[in-house]
């Protein structure tokens, strides 16, 4: 499982997800940091990385594309504490691997996680 973090996810993020044992880059270590969500999205399908991000933006462009891939997890609550939040993060990404290689959106807030598998 290989994450693609959007611009908007702080740095402290990509380290505390290696420790856990995920495998992540910025985006702005691979793309232009005014690049459009489409093309962020293009770069993660064919590299196959899942999309992490705060924006609900990618969740809209796979509503209206009805791609099956990137996969999305999305963070839907502001959590202070990076460590808390990768804690969170990590979780539910294990617990939803299969259904985020098939493509998936990953929804998850402080008290739980949802998934919905693509295309919607």
């Amino acid at each position: 499982m290989k994450l693609l973090l959007d611009m908007n996810i702080p740095f402290k993020y990509a380290t505390l997800l290696a420790e856990n044992g995920v495998e992540c880059v910025r985006w702005c270590e691979v793309g232009a940091p005014n690049a459009t969500d489409s093309e962020i999205m293009e770069y993660a399908r064919n590299n196959d990385y899942i999309v992490l991000t705060f924006d609900l933006d990618f969740s809209i462009i796979l509503s209206v594309t009805h791609e099956l891939k990137p996969s999305v997890a999305q963070i839907r609550a502001s959590i202070l504490q990076a460590d808390k939040a990768v804690d969170l993060i990590v979780k539910a990404l294990f617990r939803n691997e299969d259904e985020l290689k098939k493509g998936a959106i990953l929804s998850i807030d402080l008290k739980k996680a949802r998934i919905r598998l693509l295309p919607l």
